[in-house]
């Protein structure tokens, strides 16, 4: 645990951006790998062992808690649903509104990697529902393949483009808002 919590503590933030869950996270992590200590077999090193299982931690409970979530995307009629029309110029089909089109972010490359960015860019994502979030973490951050975020969460192909679009939508206006300030 000396040697590991810390680091396991952030991953786990970093996919859950909850404290309290990802200390939860990490300690059933430890309890399971406690429980497993006998089939830890030396092949792969402890850390990276005690990351796979966090992983599949941090997976079952994004499953659990986006089950939990599932009224926040599920919408009876259209008005109930969240409008995005402030982005697009209604006239022209898929012409951007002045005030909202894409900001020019040939300077965020440099700025990517700073601590800052990653602050704001965890203050963006907890601003998300948790589906939305679990989804654009999953698929666009730790880039793994559309098919098995659809499985792991229990969604369609179509609504994991759906929850990207509008994901990607309001992590883009709050990152120019909050970070690029352009």
């Amino acid at each position: 645990m000396n040697n590991y919590a810390d680091y396991l503590f952030k991953v786990a933030f970093y996919r859950v951006n909850n404290k309290e869950v990802a200390e939860d996270i990490v300690q059933d992590t430890f309890l399971s790998a406690y429980k497993a200590k006998e089939t830890f077999n030396g092949t792969a090193n402890e850390k990276t062992w005690l990351t796979t299982i966090l992983k599949n931690k941090t997976l079952d409970y994004l499953k659990k808690a986006s089950t939990k979530n599932e009224t926040l995307l599920t919408f009876t009629n259209a008005e109930e649903a969240p409008s995005y029309d402030h982005f697009f110029n209604t006239k022209k089909l898929g012409k951007w509104q002045k005030e909202t089109e894409p900001k020019d972010w040939q300077k965020a490359d440099s700025l990517a990697n700073s601590k800052e960015f990653y602050t704001v860019l965890n203050a963006c994502l907890s601003k998300l529902p948790l589906k939305w979030a679990a989804v654009f973490n999953l698929n666009l951050i730790e880039d793994n393949d559309s098919d098995l975020v659809c499985k792991e969460l229990n969604i369609t192909s179509s609504n994991l483009w759906v929850i990207m679009h509008r994901a990607k939508l309001q992590m883009r206006e709050c990152l120019e808002k909050n970070w690029l300030k352009l």
